[in-house]
């Protein structure tokens, strides 16, 4: 449901993200316990004893949606300064030397929605790490020299993504997409902001996101609940409220509805593999949460072999690829279809990417066996995911960030409740006759050869 480069509306919605008011017990799957501590933080403990290990993630709702033009990226520089240095461990040597007394397997991730970090060691360790993680957490350690070597590494990150077509076209995907609110759906960020960041601007970013209000901490692994909840409050238990929403004092700005689709055609050297793609604006979770599983439901119909898509585009040699996927997403998710087009069929292939979608809508598009085989799948594959203990924290804070613990604990049965009225819904109101953006990354040569231009054009 996510894409690794990677809800219309502000957040005036009172009550949201509240971390004044008391909020019922979520319902969690067997094993999983809530609680959330007098300062707001929320804490997930999760019992697996599959393995004698235990990870302890803490996420938090920070990304790209959080940053205007001027922080672009520093959400992930801080990721990456996290495992810098900090008041117990004042220096990276330090903190390295204690993760590795700890035997801990450690990470960080920065996505458009969620900011979050993890280690996972032998469940002896558990309060040894949480005690590394609220060092980590709420006293970090800013200093120049830090940076310094880190500013080049983050930005490597975003120059080696930069040498992949794929990106490139994302990229200008992205552009299309959202205007001048790029920036809160590029996680990566900009070359120049990452590369003079200050440790100013990290305190900023701290001291607007970094609460236990707007956090939360996840235990998972060979542990029991009560223990594990005594240990948390007890070392989590006097981290300071931020006093205030986040999400309500510095409010997400609207992303505007597309007015018309828009097109372009990127040569580029690099693209020894024509990439051709076209994304909408989708459904966000806050405003039809419905049309979020829906999305996922027919994405998957659309990926069976079987599927009408698949065997005009693949089966019948137009392209090498084809797929459809929605990002679940708090504000507007967006949904794409990626195509390798075969470079010998350019404008074949496109017009064929275009009658499929046009016929979308229509009764006999899919089977109701296809249907079913869709919803087996989607729920083969939630199984599969959370065979891995390890993996559980990460799945449940993505849901928390961008739905929440509600919406990830019904998933499983919400997809098997979706009807072909319910997907006529979501194509109907974000996809089929809707403005996209449309973009084709292709090399000079071939873009020539095909007349790319004369065809690939909004109509």
């Amino acid at each position: 449901m996510t894409r690794n480069f990677i809800k219309t509306l502000a957040l005036s919605v009172a009550g949201v993200f509240s971390f004044c008011c008391a909020i019922a017990q979520p319902r969690l799957p067997e094993g999983y316990f809530w609680k959330k501590l007098p300062n707001g933080l929320e804490v997930v403990v999760i019992e697996n004893s599959k393995v004698p290990l235990a990870t302890i993630e803490i996420a938090v709702k920070n990304g790209a949606y959080t940053e205007g033009p001027e922080f672009s990226g520093l959400s992930h520089l801080f990721e990456h300064m996290f495992f810098k240095a900090n008041k117990d461990y004042p220096n990276q040597a330090a903190f390295l030397k204690r993760t590795q007394e700890l035997g801990a397997i450690w990470n960080g991730t920065t996505d458009v929605e969620r900011v979050n970090y993890f280690f996972t060691f032998d469940r002896d360790s558990l309060k040894a790490g949480l005690k590394f993680m609220n060092a980590a957490i709420r006293f970090p350690i800013y200093r120049e020299e830090d940076m310094k070597k880190e500013r080049p590494v983050v930005d490597g990150e975003f120059q080696r993504a930069e040498s992949d077509p794929g990106f490139q076209l994302w990229y200008g995907i992205q552009q299309k997409l959202w205007g001048d609110l790029i920036t809160r759906k590029n996680p990566i960020g900009i070359h120049e902001v990452i590369n003079t960041a200050t440790p100013e601007k990290m305190m900023i970013i701290k001291d607007k996101y970094y609460f236990p209000n707007n956090s939360l901490l996840t235990i998972c692994g060979d542990v029991k609940h009560e223990a594990a909840f005594a240990m948390a409050e007890s070392i989590f238990g006097d981290w300071a409220s931020s006093g205030f929403n986040p999400h309500e004092k510095y409010p997400i700005p609207p992303f505007k509805p597309l007015t018309k689709s828009e097109y372009f055609v990127k040569e580029s050297t690099i693209a020894q593999t024509p990439y051709m793609e076209l994304t909408w604006q989708g459904p966000s979770y806050l405003t039809d949460s419905a049309s979020t599983i829906a999305a996922d439901v027919f994405s998957t119909i659309i990926g069976l072999n079987s599927s009408k898509f698949q065997q005009a585009l693949v089966d019948k040699g137009l392209a090498s690829g084809a797929s459809l996927n929605y990002t679940t997403s708090r504000y507007v998710g967006p949904v794409d279809i990626n195509v390798v087009p075969n470079p010998n069929k350019l404008k074949e292939c496109y017009d064929e990417l275009m009658n499929q979608i046009s016929q979308w809508v229509k009764p006999d598009y899919f089977t109701d066996e296809q249907l079913k085989d869709a919803k087996a799948i989607l729920l083969r594959n939630n199984i599969h995911q959370k065979e891995k203990p390890s993996s559980l924290a990460s799945q449940l804070s993505y849901m928390w960030c961008s739905t929440s613990l509600d919406f990830y604990t019904d998933l499983d049965n919400n997809y098997q409740k979706v009807t072909r009225a319910d997907i006529q819904k979501y194509l109907n109101t974000y996809v089929v006759g809707k403005p996209y953006a449309a973009g084709i990354i292709i090399a000079p040569a071939l873009s020539k050869q095909q007349n790319v231009a004369s065809f690939f054009v909004a109509k």
